[in-house]
């Protein structure tokens, strides 16, 4: 089972409350709290894109820009050894350290994807 949901560029998560019999989720990757619900997995899907769009249409009409998820840029955690090992790869092999955990995560994507 995917957990996920995308649509006009925004991800939401997919969960099941079985005590409520409800399917839920919100959208992942920005501040706003855009969350949305269902009873049945099409209700979500609809409850989502339509939170989406609310949340849009609400951005326009107050003219600021609707956050983006996943910009491109990140701060990651590494730990003092790993970063300094990366760091050294990179180094000795000619490369920025951000290019090279592009290239770690790119490999990874694929090698999951094969």
């Amino acid at each position: 089972m995917n957990n996920i949901m995308e649509y006009r560029g925004y991800v939401g998560s997919v969960e099941f409350s079985e005590s409520d019999g409800v399917f839920y989720g919100k959208v992942q990757g920005i501040r706003s709290l855009i969350s949305y619900e269902g009873t049945t997995a099409r209700e979500l899907v609809d409850d989502f894109h339509g939170a989406v769009d609310d949340y849009l249409a609400a951005c326009e009409a107050e003219g600021t820009a609707p956050e983006l998820a996943y910009k491109g840029s990140l701060n990651v955690r590494l730990g003092e050894e790993l970063h300094r090992r990366a760091a050294i790869y990179a180094m000795t092999h000619r490369q920025s350290l951000n290019s090279f955990i592009e290239e770690a995560v790119r490999d990874k994507l694929v090698s999951i994807h094969a």
